[in-house]
């Protein structure tokens, strides 16, 4: 055995340093506000299986401030990362050719926000109606 000691690569904040991961990690970190909000969602399932009660007070705890603020950060963070992942999904997705020439990268990225606009109207419409 040597009697040096093994060389040990400080890991902290190396992330810090270069501006693509960290718009990278605050990508993957929107990931926590989706798990929250599925916890809210199930909150609402099981108050709605326990009766109209249960269900009309989980309504009225979403009229709170910080369940408010909470939601605009959830669709803030949400939105983050949809516009994150449709500007890197052209360079995931294999070559795609029609009519033997190659698809533009900004017609795939553009295709994705129309039908995530369409998706979106769709949503809305059937939320508030």
């Amino acid at each position: 055995m040597s009697a040096r000691d093994p060389y040990v690569r400080p890991m902290t904040s190396w992330w810090l340093k270069n501006p693509f991961y960290v718009r990278y990690m605050i990508r993957e970190a929107t990931s926590v506000f989706v798990v929250l909000y599925a916890f809210v969602l199930l909150g609402g399932l099981a108050s709605l299986v326990k009766g109209e009660t249960a269900y009309n007070a989980w309504l009225a705890s979403l009229a709170n401030p910080l369940a408010i603020f909470f939601h605009l950060m959830a669709t803030a963070a949400a939105l983050y990362h949809t516009v994150t992942w449709f500007r890197v999904s052209p360079k995931v997705t294999p070559l795609l050719f029609v009519g033997g020439y190659r698809v533009p990268d900004g017609l795939i990225t553009g295709v994705q926000y129309v039908i995530a606009a369409v998706l979106y109207l769709i949503i809305f419409t059937v939320a508030w109606t």
